[in-house]
C-alpha cells in the first residue's frame, strides 16, 4: 500500500483530492492535525514518509517543501505554478504525444493550470501535425467558475452581502501577464504567446475555453482538424465529440462538465472561420482530478481509478 500526503489539504484542490482519494483501498493517506499542518518539521517527515506527495501551495511554499526532500524515492506533484516550465519537470497532461511516458518514468511532475489545460489540449495537436503554424498569432477566451480563485474568492460570491459588481461576469488578467501564459506558450510549442482573456463568472464550477482561429492559418481546414482531434483523444479522459446538432440549442454551456474529471474538445464553424472549444471542471481535469490521474499513472492502475469520468 503506497503512502500518500497531502502538502495544503485545506485549500479548494486539496480538499477535492482528499475527497477523492479518501475512499481509496490502495493508498493509505498520511495525515497531520490542525496544529502540526503548518509545522515546517511535521511537514517534512510527512513529505519524506511518503511514496508521493501532493503540493496543493502557492508557488513559494511548493518550492519550499520540494527543498524538504531527501527521500529519492518521494514521488512530488505540484500543483502550483512553480515548475510548470522547468525542464526538469514532467508536465502533467499525459494525453499529450510522450508525455504519459515522461510522466511514468519521473519524480517530479507539474499539474497543468486549469485555462493552460484548455488551452494546451487545442493548440497542441495542431501544432504537432503542422495544422497551424508555430508562429501562430491566437486568441484564448477562457470562461470559469469562481471556485477556481481558491477560498476567499469563494467567500466573496457566497457572501450575504457581496458586491453588486460579482453579478455579471468579470474579465480579468488584463495586462497580458496572467500566469498561465508561459505554461501555455510552450506546451502548445508556439513561438508567440495568445491574447488571453480570462472571464470569472457568478457559478461555482466549470470552464469553457476557446480558441478562434481563421480559416487561412489552417491547413487542411475544419475537417483536419476533426481529423486530428479524433485521432488524438479517445481515451475516456480527455474526448473529442463531434457535434453536428447542439443538445443545448445554440449554446454550449460552461457548466456542462461541473463536478467530472473529464474533458470534452470540439470544433464549430466552418473553413472560413471556426472556434476550437475545450470544457471541463476547473476543479477536476483542470486540478484536483488531473493531479489524481497523474497518481494513478505512477501507481500504474487504471488513470480514471477514483475519478468521475
Amino acid at each position: 500500500m503506497k503512502k500518500v500526503f497531502i502538502d495544503g489539504y485545506a485549500g479548494t484542490t486539496g480538499l477535492r483530492i482528499y475527497e477523492r482519494l479518501s475512499s481509496r483501498k490502495d493508498i493509505q493517506l498520511l495525515t497531520l492535525t490542525e496544529e502540526t499542518r503548518k509545522d515546517i518539521n511535521a511537514r517534512k517527515h510527512a513529505l519524506n514518509e511518503s511514496d508521493i506527495a501532493f503540493l496543493c501551495l502557492p508557488d513559494d511554499a511548493a518550492k519550499e517543501s520540494v527543498s524538504l526532500i531527501d527521500n529519492p524515492n518521494t514521488a512530488v506533484i505540484d500543483t502550483s505554478t512553480a515548475h510548470r516550465v522547468n525542464p526538469d519537470w514532467a508536465y502533467g497532461l499525459p494525453e499529450l504525444k510522450s508525455q504519459r511516458e515522461k510522466v511514468k518514468a519521473s519524480k517530479r511532475i507539474a499539474n497543468p493550470g486549469c485555462h493552460a489545460t484548455g488551452f494546451i489540449v487545442l493548440v497542441a495537436p495542431l501544432v504537432q501535425e503542422g495544422i497551424i503554424a508555430k508562429d501562430s498569432r491566437l486568441s484564448c477566451f477562457s470562461l470559469t467558475g469562481y471556485s477556481g480563485g481558491g477560498k476567499k474568492m469563494i467567500a466573496d460570491y457566497e457572501s450575504n452581502e457581496r458586491s453588486h459588481m460579482l453579478d455579471a461576469p468579470r474579465q480579468y488578467g488584463i495586462t497580458q501577464a496572467h500566469k498561465h501564459l508561459p505554461e501555455m506558450t510552450k506546451v502548445s510549442g508556439l513561438n508567440v504567446a495568445p491574447v488571453f482573456c480570462p472571464v470569472v463568472a457568478d457559478y461555482y464550477a466549470g470552464m469553457e475555453v476557446t480558441v478562434s482561429i481563421h480559416g487561412h492559418d489552417v491547413k487542411g481546414g475544419i475537417a483536419k482538424i476533426k481529423e486530428c482531434y479524433s485521432d488524438y483523444y479517445h481515451d475516456g479522459v480527455i474526448n473529442f465529440t463531434d457535434k453536428d446538432t447542439f443538445s443545448e440549442g445554440n449554446f454550449i454551456s460552461a457548466g456542462a462538465f461541473a463536478g467530472r474529471d473529464d474533458l470534452e474538445v470540439c470544433v464549430y464553424g466552418n473553413d472560413e472561420r471556426m472556434i476550437l472549444v475545450s470544457r471541463f471542471d476547473n476543479l477536476g481535469k483542470g486540478a484536483s482530478g488531473a493531479a489524481i490521474q497523474n497518481m494513478n499513472i505512477l501507481l500504474g492502475v487504471e488513470e480514471s481509478t477514483g475519478l468521475v469520468v
